[in-house]
Order: structure tokens, then sequence, then C-alpha cells
């Protein structure tokens, strides 16, 4: 009994220092790491695939009419698998290596996205505009109030 107890004890000290000082010396994420989700809005088509394939059913898509549609992302249940970083074409969405992304506000684990959607008048399919006129929700010419 005492034999493998001075065992355990030369094993733990030989082994050395096996942990870091965290919140004084923070570790770097290693490549590929899966932590904060970052949208970037411009490059997002609002096609829904990442939706489809979210496991945790996080993502919500409404559509309020044929050219405006909402997705709202509920970050507080994302398990960080990276399937809408995986399925997304236009790489809109990225899984970040930053960690620490604890927080005492909801609201920081919520994204809301207001998208125009830009279809095909011939076959209904999105696309991304090609310039920052066409991603307008108003077309033809705006309307001042007469003075």
């Amino acid at each position: 009994m005492v034999d493998s107890k001075v065992k355990q004890l030369l094993l733990a000290l030989r082994a050395g220092r096996v942990t870091f000082a965290y919140p004084f010396e923070p570790r770097p994420s290693e490549p590929g790491f899966r932590g904060r989700v970052v949208v970037n809005t411009d490059k997002c088509t609002g096609c829904g695939g990442c939706a489809d394939v979210c496991p945790t059913r996080c993502i919500r898509i409404i559509d309020v009419s044929p050219t405006h549609r909402i997705i709202r992302r509920y970050l507080e249940r994302c398990i960080h698998c990276g399937r809408c970083e995986d399925v997304c074409r236009y790489g809109a969405v990225r899984l970040d290596l930053e960690y620490e992304i604890a927080t005492t506000d909801k609201r920081d684990l919520f994204i809301e996205q207001h998208l125009f959607m830009g279809s095909c008048s011939r076959c209904g399919r999105c696309y991304v505009p090609p310039t920052p006129l066409d991603r307008l929700m108003v077309v033809g010419f705006r309307k001042d109030e007469e003075v």
C-alpha cells in the first residue's frame, strides 16, 4: 500500500508542471480550432444552407416577403461543430480562433440579419448582387417630401 503511494508520488514529481497559469498566461489557439462564430453579412446571400445542416437548430430563417429574409442565430445553443462554415459557399460564416466567449448578457449570443434577397427573374435562385447599388431594397427614385 505504501509502495504504491510512493510510486504515484514519484511519477507526479517527475512529470513537472503540466498546467498553464491561465488567466495570467492565456494559451494561443491551435490552427483549426472552432471558436466564436463570425458572420460576414456582406457575403451572405441568405440561401439557408447553414440552417439546414445545423444539428442544434440554432439558426432560424423567417421569410417576411419574397425579397426580405431574416436570419436569426441563437449562439447559446451552438455546439461549434463547424457545419455552417463547411456548407457556406460564399465564406460568410466562419469560426474564429477566439475561445473566451463567456458572457453575462444573453444578447451577446444573438445575431440577427435582415437580408434583401436578390433573386434571378428566370429561375428564382438567390445570387450575390454584383454592386452595392444592386443591394438596395428600394427600386426607382427616392421620393423627397415637398417643401
